[in-house]
């Protein structure tokens, strides 16, 4: 029997348009072509955005057809139409459908808190669980336009070898790493930064099994961070950090996603997001603002940052209105100890053109946010710590007064559980080091039980009853 050949249903509109994107300076408009690597502007040095320059044609096709096109796109088993790129228009319309490269990525679930939960935290909630991407975190988004246009220039501009590097606290490394292995392996490597000490083992076996090459640095991720951007900023290699603005499109798609699951339903919508480097509130953001501008959504949300008191600049910034780096302490949202994040910029002119009225930040403890991973996952979850972080966040902004019971909360866990067991462990064990500035508490702790014997034995244990 002959295979049967896949093809799209009449219903689903494939993407035609390829746009006119260039890299757009924040800090002084000068504007480069998008078919070269730049990451900062060589005028003035500061950072760069993707901008669509034919953006209004898209505005020419009403919001309601838009929401059509989008919501027929989930019915295809098209690769190129599957992840991200679903959103074609609105990730890299340059990067052909043949170009795309899809790994299973986005279209993760929105999973709404059971009633115990929603009790303790004071209101009801959904979480969108990031952590079932392809290498178990949101960094998969970016990744995979990254790569996408990666592929697409090699084949394009036929390049002989191309290296791909980034800083890492765990997560974008093993992003990097995988999708990068997808490439040919003649042509492309892979190379991550990792501060020595500061990854779990589970984060560190990821780029190591995909091939990368990896190299640990003394110091925290800033500092791996500045080697890297020294690097890129002397020598041929391509950038995969959030400072890349191709990167940072495809993690719009998690805006696009949680407004088609909520039916296109903005209104009273609260997105709840820890911060890290910067980029992925900066990608929500612009997300957001890319559906309002095109009458998808009628709203824009209003985001809520959180960070711990470990390293917390941004929310200095907020409270204060001066911005200036910190020295960052241990913390178990790893992801997120950074004390001067390279997309801030970006997060400070959106709030201040965008969201000045819709942005919020609230900065929780170590101990906040063990909590919340810990008590999440024992209601049907599956968080990481910066998961948790979030959920500590939202717990606070409803005790603060700041968002209404009644809106519509989404928290965002950025990665699996699994990825940070070894802090679960510190946690049921009672070993956090004392600068981590956590207590365990007897209620949320677990540990296995050793039974000698059979199931009569098992039986005692439970208080079972012989029927």
């Amino acid at each position: 029997m002959s295979a049967r050949k896949s093809e799209t249903p009449a219903r689903i509109s494939r993407p035609d348009y390829r746009g006119d994107l260039v890299y757009s300076c924040i800090g002084c408009d000068q504007q480069y072509p998008v078919d070269q690597f730049h990451y900062t502007c060589p005028a003035c040095g500061s950072l760069l955005k993707l901008v669509d320059r034919s953006f209004e044609k898209l505005r020419r096709t009403p919001g309601a057809r838009w929401r059509e096109i989008f919501d027929g796109r989930r019915l295809s088993n098209e690769p190129s139409l599957s992840g991200v790129f679903l959103f074609h228009e609105l990730i890299l319309p340059l990067v052909p459908p043949e170009d795309v490269i899809y790994l299973g990525e986005g279209h993760t679930p929105l999973v709404r808190a059971n009633r115990d939960l929603a009790g303790w935290l004071g209101a009801p909630f959904l979480v969108k669980n990031d952590g079932l991407n392809p290498s178990a975190s949101f960094k998969d988004r970016g990744m995979a336009s990254a790569i996408s246009y990666l592929n697409h220039i090699i084949r394009k501009s036929d390049l002989d070898e191309v290296l791909g590097i980034c800083a890492s606290t765990g997560d974008t490394s093993a992003a990097a790493a995988l999708y990068l292995s997808y490439l040919p392996k003649g042509r492309v490597k892979s190379v991550v930064l990792l501060p020595r000490g500061k990854v779990t083992p589970q984060q560190l076996s990821q780029p190591l099994g995909a091939g990368a090459t990896v190299i640990e640095m003394p110091g925290v991720f800033d500092d791996c961070m500045r080697v890297v951007e020294e690097l890129a900023e002397n020598y041929d290699v391509f950038l995969l950090n959030s400072k890349n603005p191709v990167r940072i499109n495809g993690q719009k798609s998690y805006s696009y996603e949680v407004a088609q699951q909520l039916d296109w339903d903005t209104r009273n919508l609260v997105v709840i997001l820890p911060i890290g480097n910067a980029g992925n509130i900066t990608a929500v953001m612009e997300g957001f603002l890319d559906l309002y501008r095109l009458d998808v959504i009628d709203t824009l949300p209003t985001v809520i940052g959180v960070q711990s008191h470990h390293a917390d600049p941004v929310y200095r910034w907020k409270m204060t209105g001066n911005y200036k780096p910190v020295s960052v302490l241990p913390s178990v949202a790893q992801a997120a100890m950074i004390g001067d994040p390279v997309s801030f910029p970006k997060v400070r002119q959106l709030v201040m053109e965008h969201f000045e009225s819709r942005f919020f930040m609230v900065r929780v403890t170590e101990q906040e946010i063990m909590e919340g991973m810990l008590t999440a996952n024992r209601h049907g979850h599956v968080v990481c710590t910066q998961g948790g972080e979030s959920i500590a966040g939202l717990k606070a902004a409803v005790e603060k007064g700041l968002v209404d019971p009644s809106d519509t909360l989404v928290v965002d866990s950025t990665s699996h559980q699994l990825k940070f067991a070894e802090f679960q462990r510190m946690y049921f064990e009672d070993s956090f080091p004392p600068e981590y500035e956590v207590d365990t508490k007897d209620a949320l702790r677990n540990a296995p039980v050793s039974i000698e014997g059979g199931a009569q034995a098992v039986a005692e244990y439970l208080g079972l009853k012989r029927k």
